[in-house]
C-alpha cells in the first residue's frame, strides 16, 4: 500500500490557488525530495497530509486513510518554522512526546541528545538556533512512523548542521515508512533522496527516481533543478 496518496488534490486559500489538481504517490521506504521554488506549494501540501488543512477538491490518503485521528498517529511532521515551547526543558520535552505519541522511542531519542551532549536539564530558550533545530528533528525521527513529513529542515542552519540533519534523517527514519523532505537547496540533500517530486505554482511537474534522472538525462538533480526553474 502507498504510504501517500494525491488524486486530484486541490486546495485555494480565496481566490489563490496553492495546489492544483496533484496526483502523486509516495511508496514505503523512499526518501522523498519535494522539491520547487518557494511558494511552489510545498508547505501546504504538507499541511494537507498532516491533517492541519482540508482540500478543496480532491483526495489525500495516508496508508488508505484520510487525515485525521487514524492518520495522526501513522505521521512524524517536523513544521518548518519552530514550534516547540522555549521554556520547556529537553526533559519536559521528551516526556511531552511520551505522553503524547505511543511510538516515541526515548531511548533513540536521548541517544541522539547525548551524541550532540545536549544537558536533560537545559531550556530550549537556552541552546542555541541550529541546537533548537537538532532537538526538535530528534524529536520528530525518534517516533516510529510510517511517514515523516520534514518542511525545510536545513533551511536555517549551517552547512555542518546540514550534515547532522541529513545524517540523523538517514539513520533513524522505520525502513517501512518513507520520507518527505521539501526543501530548495537541492545541492544539499541529493546524497541522501531516492525519487523526487518537482512542484511549481500548486502543479506536479514530474515525478521520478534519482537514479533515472542521472541515466536517462545525464545530469544531477540540482543541475535538473536549475535548468527547470530558470529564471
Amino acid at each position: 500500500m502507498n504510504v501517500l496518496e494525491c488524486k486530484g488534490l486541490m486546495k485555494r486559500f480565496g481566490p489563490t490557488v496553492a495546489l492544483d489538481g496533484v496526483d502523486l504517490t509516495v511508496e514505503p521506504g523512499k526518501i522523498v525530495g519535494l522539491l520547487g521554488p518557494n511558494g511552489s506549494g510545498k508547505t501546504t501540501l504538507i499541511k494537507l497530509a498532516n491533517g492541519l488543512l482540508v482540500p478543496t477538491a480532491g483526495e489525500i490518503f495516508i496508508q488508505g486513510n484520510r487525515p485525521g485521528r487514524e492518520s495522526h498517529g501513522l505521521v512524524s511532521y517536523l513544521p518548518e518554522r519552530p514550534s516547540l515551547p522555549l521554556w520547556m526543558t529537553v526533559k519536559q520535552l521528551q516526556d511531552f512526546y511520551e505522553d503524547f505519541f505511543p511510538d516515541f522511542r526515548r531511548s533513540r531519542c536521548q541517544e541522539m541528545l547525548d551524541r550532540l551532549e545536549i544537558a536533560p536539564d537545559r531550556r530550549l530558550k537556552q541552546l542555541s538556533k541550529g541546537n533548537r533545530e537538532k532537538v526538535q528533528l530528534i524529536l520528530a525521527m525518534s517516533r516510529e512512523a510510517k511517514l515523516y513529513l520534514l518542511d525545510e529542515p536545513i533551511g536555517g542552519v549551517d552547512p555542518a548542521a546540514r550534515d547532522y540533519i541529513l545524517d540523523t534523517i538517514l539513520r533513524n527514519y522505520n525502513p517501512e515508512a518513507s520520507v518527505i523532505l521539501s526543501t530548495h537547496l537541492i545541492a544539499d540533500v541529493e546524497k541522501v533522496l531516492d525519487d523526487v517530486i518537482f512542484i511549481h505554482q500548486g502543479k506536479v511537474l514530474f515525478q521520478s527516481t534519482v537514479d533515472a534522472i542521472r541515466e536517462e538525462r545525464g545530469m544531477s538533480v540540482d543541475a535538473l533543478f536549475r535548468e527547470v526553474y530558470k529564471c
